[in-house]
């Protein structure tokens, strides 16, 4: 009771190599080694892809851990989060002296040069029963947006 192994007529290379689970770079390592069969050459494109023999056998040395070299291969498992970034844990209380830095950072990252001096009466104003409840984005949207209008209403009589 084998599981039939789907294949198409003719695949890219980054197509088998997401079809057996792994990188391209790391497929074309596999395929350096001799573990994989190296890939014909469509004579229209010139590019590189698999018939469905070669699909075929690279998905059945995946299966079995063993190269078409005749030589056993270990797959590492794909991580679950692959592609994920962590969320950074929420502080609860900001160290002395670094008041909103994690808020200026943002705003630099933005284009926006801010002191703590401009930041807080802008925070105490946006949010007058503090930013604990909030995403650390909000805020940083929130004087953004606040900043920029500021900014622009100084330029509009002239």
């Amino acid at each position: 009771m084998s599981a039939e192994i789907v294949t198409k007529s003719v695949v890219s290379v980054t197509e088998i190599a997401r079809m057996v689970g792994l990188s391209r770079a790391r497929f074309y390592q596999l395929v350096k080694k001799g573990t994989f069969p190296p890939a014909d050459v469509d004579e229209l494109t010139k590019r590189p892809c698999y018939g469905e023999d070669k699909q075929r056998q690279i998905l059945e040395s995946r299966r079995r851990n063993c190269g078409v070299d005749g030589k056993p291969i270990l797959f590492y498992a794909r991580r679950r989060d692959a592609g994920q970034t962590k969320a950074a844990p929420h502080p609860t209380k900001q160290p002395k002296g670094n008041h909103h830095a994690d808020l200026i950072d943002g705003l630099g990252q933005l284009g926006v040069t801010a002191t703590v001096a401009q930041v807080e009466p802008l925070l105490k104003e946006l949010f007058p029963s503090g930013t604990d409840s909030l995403a650390p984005g909000e805020v940083i949207r929130a004087v953004f947006l606040r900043i920029r209008r500021q900014n622009s209403g100084d330029k509009q009589g002239r």
